[in-house]
């Protein structure tokens, strides 16, 4: 939905009062640590370690446009190349357009060598310690960027051709926005020509094979496993308006799929296809047509097609085609994470709307409170939206197999710590909930900083895959964590391949809560790790005493808008008492020297099967230095693990 970084930097939010409350909310955590004082009544996270086990797919915790610094600090998985300005992308020519993000121009991306800026994103992707893989977006437009003479810039809406206009771009006069000065009315009727060159489902399968020539097929260690075909096809009339100013239709979209997916799996078979991509939860429901004019009229989408909605409409017509044709035209189900508020300010009434926002991700019984709720959508219960699991029943009832991924998300502020809480918040619950990939817009920085400044929205991830530096993580196996308010406080849970389970609490309130953590059907040791984000300031996750762990449970006070994990060692197992040889009954013959049996040696000269005192200690002995490698190998283990 928003541009790439590099055309649309993001300037770094600053709160009223950012820095006054910062230093009351230390001097606060200070105070409570010490008294023992808290500003919010005790609450209690019940964890159960046997209850609600599912996997948890690494793949949640990717991102959008990650340098490879920045995939190594967050051991990011996947890394997307996405956006607007990749919808009309020309690997030959090496540009992209920016459609209405700024002025509808095209730019080179380099110095014209095909796919040159591709491949260097997907190099530097490989690059990252522990090798993310690159997500490539291909277009489906009819209309790919051009560039004139020289690889120079071409306008969509020229002024000379087309015009004035209400806004032209600062760095060139010619290139207007598209709005009629006079009339302040959509420029239409332009030639699409003007700045494009023609796409076809050949010329990007040339670009696959490009691909699989220089990578390898995505069986391969560095072949490209995902591919994206395009980009919120709903709004291509407003972002690429000046080549599709029609609002798109169910049908248009899935004769592209068709036509794409089945040239890319020509060229690779087994890399994985991504399609829906739309903007949000309520473009799953209504096709661009529809939301142009409504689902009313005779001639909406909607009533086209039996009064079936565009997303389950689609699942229906992929899983019809590999029954009559045999071929898996899409892999994963998409959709961009983006709601209508609540906006990117830190004010204390957004902090609260934040707070309860991510409901809609998870809650049947949330209503959405933004317009996008007022959308009229039969079979819905109210305003609610309970997105993920309505997309996971779509995909079981029509289109069984497929994965769901979220290829773009961002829940705002992210210099202050409410836009921290918000991303553990949403990571823990696509944990929780089952996605299959995810992938942040964009790493949460300052982006027009050298050397980079990261935002503490930035550690809200590193705290899942990276928390020591040592790319220690959350577990793998998401378990049952309950909490009385998820408004106020939420937790999550999870057992890792090292036997620990690691806890997420998310104290969302403005002021310090005690918090008791309970552990059922799980065998603790006697102290917790804990690792905590409680600053704006933070650089890195910090590293707190351990917390004692008794009867099942551990106490303590999370600070205001902090988020903590808890990693819970198993308690090391019991070493059976070493048992001592039976003694020989009195009067039985001793055993033979040279016999062939490996009995205890005799004490002295010869048969009794007395056993000496130094055998017991030596083998008592032995029994501790073993207890103690094992208890220093699973410390380890716990500091060192990585995803597998």
């Amino acid at each position: 939905m928003y541009p790439s970084p590099a055309a649309s930097p993001r300037p770094a939010a600053v709160a009223r009062f950012g820095r006054r409350r910062f230093a009351a909310g230390v001097l606060l955590a200070l105070v409570s640590a010490v008294t023992g004082c808290a500003d919010y009544p005790a609450t209690t996270v019940n964890v159960d370690a046997a209850a609600n086990r599912h996997p948890i797919n690494p793949n949640i915790y990717g991102v959008n446009y990650g340098e490879t610094a920045d995939l190594a600090a967050l051991n990011a998985p996947l890394n997307r190349s996405g956006g607007n300005a990749t919808s009309r992308y020309n690997w030959q020519l090496d540009a992209h357009a920016s459609g209405a993000d700024w002025y509808f121009e095209t730019y080179p991306d380099s110095s014209g060598t095909p796919s040159a800026s591709t491949d260097a994103f997907i190099d530097k992707t490989h690059a990252a310690p522990k090798g993310a893989e690159p997500m490539l977006t291909i277009p489906l437009l009819d209309h790919l960027a051009n560039l004139g003479p020289g690889r120079s810039t071409l306008a969509g809406f020229s002024v000379k051709k087309y015009g004035a206009q209400q806004k032209t771009d600062p760095w060139n006069a010619d290139a207007g926005n598209g709005i009629n000065a006079a009339t302040g009315k959509d420029i239409t009727g332009n030639d699409p020509a003007d700045t494009s060159a023609p796409n076809s489902p050949a010329l990007q399968q040339e670009w696959v094979r490009h691909l699989v020539g220089k990578y390898g097929p995505a069986t391969s260690a560095t072949g490209i496993k995902y591919y994206i075909l395009d980009n919120e096809y709903s709004v291509w009339r407003a972002t690429h308006r000046d080549v599709h100013p029609d609002p798109v239709t169910y049908d248009e979209i899935f004769a592209k799929i068709v036509a794409y997916a089945t040239a890319i799996r020509a060229a690779d078979p087994t890399a994985r296809i991504c399609a829906g991509e739309e903007y949000s939860w309520w473009a799953m429901y209504y096709s661009g047509l529809d939301q142009a004019k409504g689902t009313d009229p005779a001639n909406s989408d909607y009533n086209l097609h039996h009064q079936v909605y565009f997303y389950p409409w689609l699942l229906q017509q992929v899983q019809a085609y590999k029954q009559q044709h045999g071929v898996q035209l899409i892999d994963v189900l998409t959709v961009h994470g983006y709601n209508d508020g609540p906006g990117d300010n830190d004010e204390a009434a957004t902090q609260a709307q934040r707070n309860r926002q991510t409901r809609i991700l998870w809650d049947p019984t949330f209503p959405d409170p933004f317009w996008f709720g007022d959308v009229g959508v039969a079979g819905r219960s109210g305003r609610t939206v309970n997105w993920i699991p309505t997309m996971k029943a779509w995909i079981n009832q029509y289109c069984p197999g497929l994965l769901l991924g979220i290829t773009e998300y961002n829940w705002g502020d992210e210099a202050h710590l409410n836009g921290a809480t918000t991303q553990a918040d949403v990571l823990g619950i696509y944990g929780r909930e089952g996605v299959d990939l995810a992938t942040r817009w964009t790493v949460a920085k300052q982006w027009d900083s050298s050397p980079t400044v990261y935002h503490v929205t930035h550690l809200a991830s590193v705290i899942y895959r990276n928390y020591d530096g040592k790319n220690s993580t959350f577990g793998e196996t998401s378990v049952a964590a309950t909490v009385a308010n998820p408004d106020n406080l939420s937790a999550f849970a999870a057992v890792r391949a090292d036997g620990a389970l690691t806890v997420m609490v998310i104290n969302k309130q403005p002021g310090s809560t005690p918090v008791t953590v309970n552990l059922a059907n799980f065998n603790p040791g006697t102290a917790a790790e804990a690792w905590q984000i409680n600053a704006e300031t933070q650089k890195s996750i910090a590293q707190l005493g351990d917390v004692a762990v008794a009867n099942h449970a551990l106490s303590t006070t999370v600070p205001a808008q902090s988020v903590t994990l808890f990693v819970v060692a198993a308690a090391a197992p019991e070493m059976p008492a070493p048992t001592p040889p039976a003694p020989t009954p009195s009067g039985s013959p001793s055993t033979p020297v040279g016999s062939g049996t490996t009995g205890g040696s005799s004490s002295g000269g010869g048969g009794g099967g007395a056993v000496s005192p130094w055998f017991f200690a030596a083998l008592a002995t032995l029994a501790l230095l073993r207890r103690g490698i094992a208890s220093r190998a699973a410390a380890t283990a716990r500091r060192h693990s990585q995803d597998l």
